[in-house]
């Protein structure tokens, strides 16, 4: 009698659906909350309304709060929809940091709130126009 294992189920903890971004296309700044200016720009892997996934040269501890611009690129919108207007300001927390591996350091951050009226419905806009593609 053979005796069966147990199936181990992955939990899906993740609220939104994410969406892969062009990593060299698709920019990003950040800041901790205590500091004026974005002194840290990377770029992002994939993104869903409640984060994003992205690299830094420079660590940030998890659990700090900060603030992110996100600049997709334009092929993500409409067209007439383009300039400095376009970017995306969300406020979040690290939720962590890998920097096992040379080379930059991989963060993740869950968004608390956008920054500006309208930056949910621009970061919302290129996946309903299916303009990114959706992570598995």
């Amino acid at each position: 009698m053979s005796r069966s294992r147990p199936v181990k189920q992955r939990i899906e903890r993740r609220a939104f659906e994410r969406f892969a971004t062009a990593p060299m296309y698709t920019t990003i700044s950040a800041r901790t909350l205590e500091e004026q200016n974005f002194t840290r720009h990377g770029h992002a892997y994939d993104i869903s309304e409640g984060g994003v996934r992205f690299e830094l040269d420079e660590p940030i501890e998890p659990g700090t709060a900060v603030a992110v611009q996100i600049s997709l690129p334009a092929a993500a919108f409409e067209a007439g929809d383009i300039g400095p207007g376009r970017a995306i300001f969300v406020i979040g927390n690290v939720v962590w940091c890998d920097t096992d591996e040379p080379g930059p350091c991989k963060l993740a951050v869950a968004f608390s709130r956008f920054a500006r009226s309208g930056d949910r419905d621009r970061l919302l806009r290129p996946f309903q126009t299916r303009s990114l593609r959706r992570v598995a």
